[in-house]
């Protein structure tokens, strides 16, 4: 029989009557990764908060190396060997990367003071350990996002964590990142790590798991060896019924030019920028990370300055010079991090969706009519089909993948005549990425111009007509990509640039 480092057994929890973990069991095996998977909303983070002692349970038994636990917080999970790296980092940015890992137990000489080169020492060792390159004495802020979540990797590890729950542990990470941390996870399982890997991804979840329990709306609907199940069979478990199709079909009628830009420039970032969006197809923009594709983006909606450059809309040039103007002009933009730019956390819902379009909900006299608020945000809650439907709820409350729908609502209800996607499913169960993906071919089937930025090339290449693919600030190729005969292959030769110089 195996022994388990960690059983949960019957795990009820409930927000306001709302149950959310119902009679929920989950076990992990010391050197085994075990996927935890299911949609938005279906329990998961919830579970990992109540196990890593940052929310208590309404009931059910903990067993922790056969001893029954009741963790009132997230130190005295991690004193004992669980630890928990967050999909949203959270590190202290202007501290250095060696005083994140051993905060508050710094060492001391006699007096009390730090001893900082043992303390670079120590985070060193950590990082030696990883198999990973980074100055400890740097401060944490200064270093790359990926290099921020193996720095909060290294901190599970100095407490010897014997149990590491990884919550999209790749979600910011480039392809070369995520091959490097996968290789980390391989390191981990030979020390009998074990890990609990959330994640939407299922091709990394084939990748790096032993077993994958499915959740589906607080609860376990199965528990499978990796080895002997497939991807058809797990998105039909987490979503209750068979999805063979998960983008709709490509544009069958392209209408006019809607938006043109031309000769975008800026130095150092992006040169000679031209390209059309028309109206009833979805334009991609695909490249590999820090080709420059959001910036273009920003430089369209005025977010950043650009050196020079025209955009016309409907035939006529307009002049944007920020964010306000773009709007104006009804050019919507979904920014990648919708924590820090996209939406208002500690707001209501019904704000966060109104936000862009306040000046079409004032009564006659310019005062906000509190009805329309209201009557716009049922609107989009069910058409977006966010959860759950209370629109005073504040934004910090919702899953991941609702508020990535409350963001394109936001957007939405501005009623653009273009919309920028910039990565409109990270962090996004399967579910809610084919919802998101059909009401993006709605939109371009509706006349507005729709553009979509993705690192995700089986998105680029399941939803998109066109593709304009940056590398290194420059446009190397657009392709046609209306008969679906592209393959990963094709954009990688030009995103790389080996393809820049072919004939067009």
């Amino acid at each position: 029989m195996n022994h388990y480092v960690m059983e949960v057994r019957n795990i009820n929890k409930a927000f306001a009557g709302n149950e959310v973990l119902k009679d929920v069991s989950f076990d992990i095996i010391p050197g085994e990764v075990h996927t935890l998977i299911g949609e938005n909303g279906a329990g998961k983070s919830t579970l990992m908060k109540i196990i890593g002692g940052i929310y208590s349970k309404d009931s059910g038994t903990i067993l922790y190396n056969g001893q029954q636990v009741e963790f009132t917080s997230p130190i005295e999970a991690m004193q004992s060997g669980i630890s928990i790296v967050h999909q949203e980092l959270s590190l202290a940015e202007n501290i250095s990367v060696a005083q994140n890992i051993y905060c508050h137990r710094e060492p001391k000489n006699s007096l009390g003071f730090i001893q900082w080169e043992k303390l670079y020492s120590m985070a060193h060792e950590v990082f030696e350990k990883m198999g990973i390159e980074i100055d400890p004495k740097v401060d944490a802020g200064t270093v790359s996002v990926a290099k921020q979540q193996l720095v909060e990797i290294g901190k599970a590890l100095s407490h010897d964590s014997k149990v590491i729950i990884m919550d999209e542990p790749t979600s910011s990470l480039s392809d070369k990142e995520v091959e490097y941390l996968y290789s980390i996870i391989d390191n981990l399982k030979q020390q009998n790590v074990a890990i609990v890997f959330i994640s939407h991804k299922l091709q990394e979840v084939f990748k790096v798991s032993d077993r994958i329990t499915v959740l589906r709306d607080g609860q376990i609907i199965d528990t499978m060896l990796t080895s002997e199940t497939n991807q058809d069979e797990v998105i039909h478990k987490m979503v209750g019924r068979h999805m063979d199709d998960l983008y709709p079909e490509k544009s069958k009628r392209v209408g006019d030019v809607i938006m043109h830009v031309e000769k975008f420039c800026c130095t150092d970032v992006y040169s000679d920028i031209s390209f059309q969006v028309r109206k009833g197809e979805i334009l991609g923009m695909a490249g590999l990370v820090g080709a420059g594709r959001t910036e273009i983006a920003r430089g369209i909606i005025g977010a950043d300055p650009r050196d020079s450059g025209t955009i016309r809309l409907d035939g006529k040039e307009v002049h944007i010079k920020n964010c306000r103007d773009a709007i104006a002009n009804g050019i919507g933009y979904v920014t990648e991090d919708r924590k820090l730019l996209g939406l208002f956390q500690s707001m209501p819902v019904r704000w966060n969706i109104v936000s862009a379009s306040l000046k079409k909900i004032q009564s006659a006299f310019g005062f906000i009519d509190n009805t329309a608020i209201s009557s716009k945000a049922a609107e989009f809650i069910e058409l977006m089909d966010i959860r759950p439907k209370d629109d005073s709820l504040h934004v910090v409350n919702l899953s991941g993948g609702n508020q990535q729908k409350a963001l394109l609502a936001k957007w939405l209800c501005s009623d653009p005549k273009v919309l920028i996607v910039d990565e409109p499913t990270r962090g996004v169960d399967v579910g809610a990425k084919s919802h998101i993906h059909n009401y993006l071919r709605k939109l371009a089937d509706q006349g507005i111009g729709v553009i979509v930025i993705s690192s995700e090339q089986p998105e680029i290449l399941g939803l998109c007509d066109r593709v304009l693919v940056i590398s290194d600030g420059v446009l190397t190729r657009e392709l046609d990509n209306s008969s679906s005969r592209l393959t990963q292959e094709d954009i990688m030769k030009y995103a790389t640039g080996k393809g820049a110089n072919d004939d067009r």
